[in-house]
């Protein structure tokens, strides 16, 4: 993996950097089934869609300071993605830098790097590397999960809320998101 000091430009101390993951993850009418509370000796019935409305949720974690930046956009692409990286830009407190930390999805561009935020790429094929996979796990079994979506709109609201309730769970997110090797 590179270091981090190869791909910071000169002038940032490594004092002054944040370490943050981000991820995309999909939601949509072909959601995830999970364990269920039922009757001892018989099966829960659940209904799981057929149809293929979808939207993604944009996410990126702090672990050091509990901060999530988060979209909820109709697909990825590059310049969704650049939307994110401002949004991280934005959060990233006056004088600080942040390494953002992410797989090598073709749409991770380089070229995307701004004045206060940097990517770092993962090794190709290792998502257990990106703590990031952790908060989509948690959100799709605890709010997202076992659920019907009538139309886009009711995916862009749950996936709101569900982005939402994370929010005001900061030490959830510092708890999914902190590794040990992750430290500068």
């Amino acid at each position: 993996m590179t270091h981090v000091k190869e791909i910071l430009p000169e002038s940032i101390d490594l004092q002054q950097v944040d370490i943050w993951f981000q991820d995309e993850t999909r939601i949509g009418q072909q959601g995830s089934l999970t364990r269920v509370w039922h009757y001892r000796g018989q099966r829960p019935r659940l209904i799981r869609q057929q149809q293929f409305l979808l939207t993604y949720i944009f996410g990126a974690f702090c672990p050091a300071t509990g901060n999530s930046v988060g979209l909820v956009l109709p697909w990825v692409n590059k310049q969704t993605m650049l939307l994110h990286m401002q949004e991280i830009s934005k959060a990233v407190p006056e004088g600080r830098h942040a390494v953002v930390v992410m797989d090598g999805a073709l749409w991770h561009q380089p070229s995307l790097n701004l004045h206060n935020v940097t990517m770092l790429k993962l090794p190709p094929y290792s998502p257990e590397l990106n703590p990031a996979e952790n908060v989509w796990q948690y959100l799709k079994q605890n709010e997202l999960s076992n659920r019907c979506y009538e139309d886009y709109e009711s995916i862009v609201d749950a996936a709101c809320c569900a982005w939402n309730k994370l929010l005001e769970q900061p030490e959830r997110v510092r708890s999914l998101t902190t590794r040990t090797w992750a430290q500068l």
